[in-house]
């Protein structure tokens, strides 16, 4: 998450992935989270909302625009494990809307244009 980091290179992490999610392992509710899942910060009301800072740094990487969990995960530099935990969190808190990810129609394998340049665009980016 920009400069920061949790862990170090030379010494390991800094702060243990249970001590982040509080013990859990999995998100609360029924927040069914893909690696392809897109994920969207929502404009609130609310100025500065109630949460932790592992939250509210991932609020803000979050916040530069929509993007896919697995690429959230390579931003912040997260276990997806625990990264699913705290996108749970701030679904839950109204703060985020996570997106099932687009699925290919049932019996064909019909390719979306706009997708595949999506995909060509992010290879090039690569």
């Amino acid at each position: 998450m920009s400069d920061e980091h949790w862990y170090e290179d030379e010494t390991g992490p800094m702060v243990r992935p249970y001590t982040v999610t509080r013990g859990r392992t999995r998100p609360s509710g029924a927040h069914a989270i893909d690696l392809m899942s897109r994920v969207t910060a929502l404009e609130t009301d609310a100025q500065r909302p109630d949460i932790d800072h592992a939250r509210a740094a991932l609020l803000d990487v979050i916040r530069r625009g929509p993007r896919p969990v697995v690429e959230l995960a390579a931003d912040a530099d997260l276990p997806l494990t625990v990264l699913r935990v705290l996108l749970g969190d701030l679904a839950e808190a109204g703060l985020i809307r996570i997106d099932e990810p687009r699925r290919l129609p049932a019996g064909g394998a019909a390719a979306d244009p706009e997708l595949l340049r999506e995909i060509m665009d992010r290879l090039r980016e690569i």
